[in-house]
C-alpha cells in the first residue's frame, strides 16, 4: 500500500514538474510572442522589410498553434493530476478508516481480554476458597470418622464386656 502511494506521489511529482516546465515554456512562448509582436509592429513601420513580416507572422501563427496545443496538453495534464490526487486522497481516507477500525477492534479485544482476566482471577479466588472449605470439611469428617471408629471400638468393647458379664451371671 505504501509502495503504491509512493509510486502515485512520484507520478504526481513528475507530472507536476512537467506541468511547471510547460508553464515556463508557455511563459517563454508568450514572452517570445510579445517580442514577435513588437518586432512585427516595427516591421510594419518599415515597409521595405515586408517579407520578414510575413515570416514572423507565420512563425507567430505557428507559435500560437504550439501555444494552443501546449495549453490543451497542460489542461489535460491538470485533469490527470487532479484525478490522481483524488484517487490518492480516497486511498488515504480508506487507509485511515481501516486504521481507525483496527484501533477500535484492538481496543475492544483488549477490553474483552481485561474482562476475561478479571473473571479468571475471580474464579481462581473462588476455587481457592472452595479448596480451603473442602480441606476444612475433610478434616472435620476425618475427625468425626476417627471419633466414630473410636466409639465403635468402645461399643464393641462394652458389648463384649456385657456379653461376658451376662455369661458370668
Amino acid at each position: 500500500m505504501e509502495a503504491e502511494f509512493s509510486e502515485i506521489r512520484n507520478e504526481l511529482e513528475s507530472r507536476d514538474a512537467l506541468w511547471r516546465r510547460i508553464q515556463l515554456e508557455c511563459q517563454q512562448l508568450h514572452t517570445g510572442l510579445l517580442k514577435i509582436r513588437e518586432y512585427k509592429d516595427m516591421q510594419e513601420i518599415q515597409i521595405k522589410h515586408q517579407s520578414s513580416c510575413v515570416q514572423i507572422t507565420e512563425q507567430l501563427e505557428n507559435k500560437n498553434a504550439e501555444f494552443l496545443l501546449l495549453a490543451q496538453s497542460q489542461e489535460h495534464q491538470r485533469e490527470e493530476l487532479n484525478k490522481i490526487r483524488n484517487h490518492l486522497y480516497r486511498e488515504e481516507q480508506s487507509h485511515r478508516s481501516e486504521q481507525e477500525r483496527m484501533k477500535t477492534e484492538i481496543s475492544d479485544l483488549t477490553e474483552e481480554l481485561h474482562q476475561k482476566e478479571i473473571a479468571i482471577a475471580t474464579i481462581m479466588e473462588k476455587a481457592s476458597l472452595l479448596e480451603r472449605q473442602l480441606k476444612m470439611e475433610l478434616e472435620i469428617k476425618d475427625k468425626l470418622l476417627a471419633k466414630q471408629q473410636l466409639l465403635d471400638f468402645q461399643y464393641k468393647v462394652i458389648k463384649s464386656e456385657n456379653t461376658h458379664l451376662k455369661e458370668m451371671v
